[in-house]
């Protein structure tokens, strides 16, 4: 039997703090055998493109694939020994708290240890997980928000503050949400750049999550080039998406060896932040080992719960 679980089963079962754990139990096995992620892939329709990414989690003991259309999200979870399928998952709230989870594990490894504001850019539906998920791996006592909607940004400041233990601020300008943070964040769906270098202060650490083609882009060249250190989930992915870095690369004002993986990040293989005054950027494109890992952990706390419905022969 298949186990289905809704975006309501999803949000029941799981949270960030559990796609937090996950990716870092996946990355860790980044780079060892049966654990593999094929970059995204958008199939061109008369109207937008069918999106899909697949991976495999050899020790996890699963395989996968994300799918996904015009506000449609599906993870498809399959077992490597029982060679099945083991459940088909609505992934659309699945998806942002992981994405927001890749930001938490990246901040945990490459911010100051007392890093204490987060400045966010964007007030749209991931941006909820993205201050909860670094706040899973600090101990935040500001958090500023900007959004160009001024009614939307006071209701995000105020959502969060009713979630969190903290001063929320909404911030009047993008500038204003930046300017001498510890953490930054975007997420958004710009096609030209709301973060600049200039902005940046020394020991600060930015999660750019809001663009993963090469349509967008958030950093303007500065602010990538401000970074002693730049990591992203997946470098061939990032050679198909990330438009900050293709450019630089292209220009040859960057090198592709120069930008680390999570993966090798979590797993010792390339050091962190290495003093206090660094600038450090996670470029985060959302890859499918990620899904894979976090669905995993749905399914099973499912099974325990007897939460979802079953189809398929045997049901």
């Amino acid at each position: 039997m298949t186990l289905y679980l809704s975006e309501e089963d999803v949000v029941g079962l799981v949270g960030v703090d559990d796609a937090v754990t996950a990716l870092r139990t996946a990355f860790a096995d980044w780079g060892t055998a049966g654990t593999d992620n094929a970059p995204r892939q958008r199939i061109k329709l008369p109207q937008r493109a069918m999106n899909l990414m697949g991976a495999s989690w050899g020790s996890g003991d699963v395989c996968g694939h994300k799918s996904y259309f015009s506000g449609c999200f599906y993870v498809s979870l399959y077992s490597i020994s029982g060679k099945r399928l083991l459940a088909l998952i609505e992934a659309n709230k699945l998806g942002a708290m992981r994405t927001g989870a890749a930001s938490g594990v990246a901040t945990d490894l490459l911010a100051r240890k007392d890093a204490a504001t987060l400045g966010i850019i964007g007030t749209g539906r991931q941006s909820r997980t993205q201050v909860l998920a670094i706040a899973a791996v600090r101990d935040l006592t500001v958090v500023r928000v900007f959004g160009r909607d001024e009614a939307k940004r006071s209701a995000f400041a105020a959502s969060i503050a009713e979630e969190l233990d903290c001063e929320v601020i909404a911030a009047g300008s993008a500038e204003e949400c930046i300017r001498g943070a510890d953490i930054a964040v975007t997420m958004t769906s710009a096609a030209d750049p709301v973060l600049f270098g200039e902005w940046l202060s020394p020991g600060m650490h930015v999660n750019a999550t809001g663009a993963n083609g090469y349509a967008r882009r958030e950093l303007d060249d500065d602010a990538v080039l401000r970074a002693s250190l730049i990591s992203t989930d997946q470098r061939e992915q990032a050679k198909i998406e990330a438009r900050e870095l293709i450019d630089l690369t292209n220009a040859g004002r960057l090198d592709w060896e120069d930008v680390s993986e999570l993966g090798a990040l979590v797993r010792g293989e390339v050091p962190g932040r290495t003093g206090d005054d660094q600038v450090t950027l996670f470029k985060s494109l959302g890859i499918a080992l990620e899904d894979i890992a976090f669905a995993k952990v749905a399914y099973e706390r499912a099974l325990e719960r007897g939460v979802g419905e079953t189809f398929g022969p045997g049901a």
